[in-house]
Order: structure tokens, then sequence, then C-alpha cells
């Protein structure tokens, strides 16, 4: 079906939109404005993450206003107040002095959304040391590669984890000097210390030290389609990003409730789930416990949550139980919702405002951006499966490659190519950890590639087509994996679709499917039938699967995207590569 284009969100708003003329904003933007907007460090001493996210407001009217509150998983809840986080991430700091931990070092998380990660992550940042967060899910091998990789010199975890992952690896792992056990109350030995007793004994007050813009701050993992994961390295000046994009994508207010469902294993969960709201001063909502559709909307009603940033891949679970929420919770706080982690399908935008009473708004950045680059936003018209129009400060473009050169930079409406960014924006990545060949590889002619095709409408919407190593070349056809998945889940019967291209000596690929059910539905050889005949009807013969079949549940990575590669390599008994972000 085609889906219309929705009205703006602040249509029914009482609030004013942080961006009110998105396109008079975006020609007149510059980043000079919103770093006068950031505090800065005392003394011109340079440009913290941890400083404009805590300090600023803990040292303002805002000292006593929740930053954090937590919600275990048995709803246990704990209020952290800017000055108390502030407190608390200087006791860290100094802990991390008093061990003889440097700038520039790196400091590991692995642990569930607990308190003790989040002011470690801020702790780590005022000492000029650089975070790296790690899934509390992985196994030993993806843990030893990154730590190892890595040089992590800190490890925060908990006594569990640290007994099933990564005691072994210890003999393994030269450069880590430290195991900091968030829940034990005594030191296991030299190296393996109470992060409590460590905590109690350390001092509140700390002096952030001098910070370039430049100094590295995080580090972030991505995994790779064959090898090892890849280490995105982002510096304290992408907090300018953070900032920006809190402001005019998600619309923060003064008093708002923001709940982020990352964990900060992904770059959302860390971009969004720690530094971009705190910057804001706002209340910042962390649940401990994973993914229960009745406990998220519980969580929506009972915190009274003004703008919910969440994933397609929970989404489409709330869809696949048929419910309609804004009839059984009180949302009436919730005036936006926003999604991220792989294109948002049109049906699930339009699902949206029917069950919950407003639209979902999708939209589209990477690990190595670090912030939010296109997005649908409150104050313009949503285009039910776009990615929205370019942040004011991101120049896009669709450009075409060859032998390593731009060819075209394509300027006609509805054109493919692949997206591309001028690199002048503050939080785009400085470079691949101890890859630097593969890191210049990304930029070409002035332009970051990102990998991803898209193509543009007549209006300056951008529309995902795949990734470029995933677009399905079939009988001089050049099919979107997107495109097929989007119309699989059109039909009542489907509730997640993932679409490769497997080789055929006839077509040189065909396109295959795989298809996991809605509740109430069985898998038949009549559904098969009937699946097929819905997409041809949708798409054309030359478009729509010519093979599909059932999966219980499709392989997804830990931040929700299908592993589209996955289901190829499973397919074709080929390596399934690095499969350490995989959703168990």
């Amino acid at each position: 079906m085609d889906f219309p284009t929705l009205k703006k969100a602040t249509n029914n708003w009482k609030e004013t939109p942080n961006l009110k003329d998105y396109q008079k904003t975006y020609n007149t933007f510059a980043w000079e404005t919103i770093r006068k907007e950031l505090d800065g460090l005392p003394n011109n001493q340079g440009l913290n993450i941890a400083h404009e996210a805590v300090d600023r407001h803990a040292n303002s009217a805002q000292a006593t206003k929740t930053a954090i509150r937590w919600i275990g998983k048995k709803g246990n809840k704990r209020n952290i107040s800017y000055l108390e986080l502030k407190a608390e991430t200087n006791r860290f700091a100094n802990v991390l002095e008093g061990l003889g931990i440097q700038k520039g070092e790196r400091v590991f998380s692995l642990a569930g959304r607990i308190p003790e990660l989040y002011i470690a992550a801020l702790g780590t940042l005022k000492n000029t040391s650089v975070f790296c967060p790690l899934f509390s899910a992985f196994g030993p091998e993806p843990i030893m590669q990154r730590l190892g990789r890595g040089k992590g010199s800190v490890l925060l975890t908990t006594t569990k984890l640290f007994k099933r992952k990564v005691q072994a690896l210890l003999p393994q792992l030269p450069d880590l000097k430290y195991v900091l056990l968030a829940d034990a109350t005594e030191d296991v030995d030299e190296k393996v210390l109470s992060f409590a007793r460590l905590m109690a004994a350390a001092s509140t007050e700390f002096t952030i030290p001098p910070t370039n813009s430049e100094d590295s701050a995080l580090l972030h993992f991505t995994s790779g389609t064959t090898g090892m994961p890849k280490g995105a390295i982002h510096v304290h000046n992408a907090v300018q990003t953070h900032y920006m994009t809190g402001k005019y994508v998600l619309d923060f207010q003064p008093n708002d409730i923001f709940w982020c469902t990352a964990d900060p294993g992904w770059v959302t969960g860390t971009s969004y789930g720690i530094i971009a709201p705190l910057t804001h001063g706002i209340t910042n909502i962390i649940t401990e416990a994973e993914f229960d559709a009745l406990r998220w909307f519980e969580t929506l009603q009972e915190e009274k949550v003004n703008i919910w940033y969440t994933a397609p891949t929970a989404i489409r679970r709330l869809m696949r139980l048929g419910m309609k929420p804004k009839d059984a919770y009180d949302l009436s706080h919730l005036r936006l919702i926003h999604s991220v982690g792989e294109p948002l399908n049109p049906e699930a935008v339009v699902w949206g405002e029917s069950a919950l009473g407003m639209p979902i708004h999708d939209n589209w950045w990477q690990t190595e951006t670090g912030g939010i680059m296109i997005s649908n936003f409150p104050d313009v018209e949503i285009r039910p499966g776009s990615m929205g129009k370019p942040l004011p400060g991101i120049e896009v473009g669709l450009v075409q490659v060859e032998d390593s050169k731009i060819t075209k930079v394509i300027t006609e409406a509805g054109e493919t190519g692949e997206l591309a960014l001028k690199p002048s924006f503050p939080s785009i990545f400085r470079t691949y950890l101890n890859e630097e060949e593969r890191y210049q590889k990304c930029f070409v002619d002035g332009w970051y590639l990102s990998g991803d095709l898209a193509k543009r409408d007549a209006d300056g919407y951008y529309w995902f087509v795949g990734r470029a190593k995933e677009i399905i070349k079939t009988s001089g056809h050049m099919v979107g994996p997107f495109e097929v998945e989007s119309a699989l889940i059109e039909h009542p019967a489907v509730a997640e679709a993932g679409v490769i291209g497997k080789p055929d000596p006839m077509a040189g690929e065909l396109v295959k499917a795989f298809v996991s059910l809605n509740t109430g539905y069985e898998w038949s050889e009549e559904l098969r039938l009937e699946l097929m005949g819905f997409t041809r009807k949708k798409l054309g013969a030359a478009v729509a699967p010519k093979e599909i079949d059932f999966l219980e549940d499709l392989p997804k990575t830990k931040s929700g995207k299908i592993m589209r590669r996955l289901l190829k390599a499973r397919e074709l008994g080929l390596p399934e590569g690095d499969t350490s972000t995989l959703e168990k």
C-alpha cells in the first residue's frame, strides 16, 4: 500500500518546538552557536563531555534535580541528582587517578545497566581517560578481542560476569591493570578490587584537568562482516553533536523525562542513553531489565515519560502483540517517539499513530558519525519509510564511486547513490583503532562514505535502499532488501522479515526471504504461496522473493539490527564472520 504523508507531531503539542523552521535553521546554522550554548571548562581549560553533562548543572540551580532515575529488575528505584552525580563521578575520577590511570588510557565496562556503569563512564571522561562499554552478554572471546585490541587498563564488571567470562582470560590480557567489581565489598587480590571500597575512600572533590576538544573520549567497537571488530574513536568535541541533536531532533525541554532503551554497549546507549539528555539537564530514565512489553508500557505510564527513543526491533515486537497501548495505559505525557538501529518500516510509523497516539520518527546515523545525521523532525511532516532530512550543520550527498574516486554527485530526485557526508561536523570518528589505512578508505574526495545506498525525493527527504554490499542484482534489476522486507511485513501474518540475494545461474541472484510470524499464525506451504503472491502483486515479479523460508526468530544484533549477512552465510554455508554482537 502507499502510505500518506503524516501531519507534524507538533500539531498536537502545547510546547513550542526547538526547531520551528527547519529550512531557515538549516540555512543559517553555525556550529559556533552550539559551542556557545555549552560552558567549556572553567578558565578556558577546554571542552570535556562530563563537565557539560554533569558539573555545569550541579553548579547551578539544577543541582538538586534528578539527573538519573534508575529502575532495577525488581522495580526498586534510585534517584541520582546532578549534585550527587557530580560527587560520585568525582569519586570515580579520583579512584582512577589513585590507581595511576592516566589521560588516554582505556577504561572498559562489562555490566548490565547498573548505576555503577554510568558513574564510571562519566568519571572516566573527567579523568580524561577513554571509556569503552561492552555488552554484558558478550562471551569470553569477544571480550578478549576488544580488551586486547583496545589495551584496556581497567575493567568494571560484576563478580558473576568476572568469574564466568573474564577470570580465565587474565593471563592473555597483559595490559589490563585492574578489574573493579561493582558488587564486591572486599578486594579479591591486588588486581581484582572492590569498586565500593575504592569509592568510599575517594574524595568527592575533583578538578577536571585541561581537556582539548580533540582528546579521545569514547571507543566503540562495531562488528566486522568477516574479521575482527572495528574500534571507532570519538573525541570530546562530539558533545556538540550530542547536545545539538538533543535540542533539534529529540526536542528536549527543560522539565522533560527521557527514556532511551538502548544499552551503552551500543553507541546509541552512550550518545543518547547518557550524554545527550544530561547535557540538557533533564531527567534520564535507565531501566536494568531487558525487554518486556507490559513492563515497558508501565514505565512509560508511571514515569510520565515525555520522549522515548527505542529501536525498530522493539517496535515490531510491540506490534506483534496486537495491543492498543493508548487504550490500556495513560500515555498522555508522551509527546515524541524516535527510533534508530535500522530503517523503520512505514507500517511501523503508521502503527505508532494508531496504537500509541503519535507517529514514530525514524532517524539515521552510524557508530562512525557518533550522533544523529538525518531525521524526521517533530515540526516537519513525516513520510513513512523515509529517514527524513539532514540535521542543521550536516551536509549530505548521494555519490557514485569507482576506483576510489567520486565519479558523480547525484542531484536528480529518485536516483540511487551511496549516502555520503562532508566530515565537517564535531562527532565524526577520528580513526579506527590501530587501523588507520582502513579508516582512510572511508574518505574519498572530501566525503565520508557510509556504505549505505539511498535516494532523495524532490522535497529533500532521504530514503534508505540498502547496504551497498547487500544490494541484490537479479536479472538486471537492483533490489534493495529493505523494500522487500517492508512489503512482507505489511502482510498480517509476518512479524519480521530478512531478505538476501542467493546466487542463481540464470538470474545472477534471486531474492530470498526469511520471515517470522505474528502470534496466531502457523507456517505452512499455503502461507508460503500466499506471501509469494502477496509480494508479487505489490512489488512485481522481478522484485518479489522467489523463495521464502520460515524462522522462529531472525538473527539480530544486540542493538536489534537483522543480520542479513548471517542469513546469507548460513544459507550458503559460508563463514559467519564476527558474531560477537549477535543477540542470543
